[in-house]
């Protein structure tokens, strides 16, 4: 008896799991969690030599927000930058929860399906990475899911503003690190 009670214990824990929700997800089509940027993905600053790149944003997809989402907000953080203190690449809110990604490059211009924020250069979009040659630089992406809806917030809020801004309203966050080093030459 103790024998089969186990079994059903089993069979009902195993059933549970298949039925339970996938868990919100941040993906990229082009890219796995841990992925190296290409070039193309890095910064344009002509004067900065480590800004090798086209600026074009990689092309992101996410999946399964959280009951309740009304909005996301979504920011790229590099943690080595600044000799630990690290560097805000961009900062996007509003995003209304119908959107389910961005295309490659989607990110790097205004658009009317988010509102920008202010990252470090003070841009309103994405702005690739800029590593000095040498070691690899973690790119953080996270994207967190709001009960705010997508007009709610004004332009320009640095990551600080926008997460006070986003106390007591999140309901969730996925998250995504990329890589990116300084091309060789």
């Amino acid at each position: 008896l103790f024998a089969a009670a186990c079994l059903v214990s089993l069979v009902s824990a195993a059933e549970h799991r298949a039925t339970a929700a996938e868990p919100f997800k941040l993906t990229s089509p082009q890219y796995q969690d841990n992925s190296v940027l290409a070039a193309k993905n890095a910064g344009n600053n002509k004067a900065s030599p480590n800004c090798v790149g086209d600026n074009i944003s990689p092309p992101l997809a996410w999946s399964n927000p959280p009951t309740g989402t009304k909005s996301f907000a979504l920011i790229m953080f590099d943690p080595e930058a600044g000799n630990g203190l690290g560097f805000v690449h961009f900062v996007i809110y509003g995003i209304p929860a119908s959107v389910n990604g961005f295309a490659e490059g989607a990110l790097s211009k205004p658009s009317d399906e988010f509102v920008g924020g202010k990252g470090g250069r003070g841009n309103q979009v994405y702005f690739g990475p800029c590593t000095p040659p040498g070691d690899y630089h973690h790119y953080t992406l996270t994207l967190i899911a709001t009960d705010l809806d997508p007009k709610a917030l004004p332009p320009g809020l640095t990551r600080d503003e926008l997460f006070t801004d986003l106390k007591g309203h999140t309901k969730g966050a996925a998250g995504l690190i990329l890589r990116f080093t300084h091309p060789q030459s």
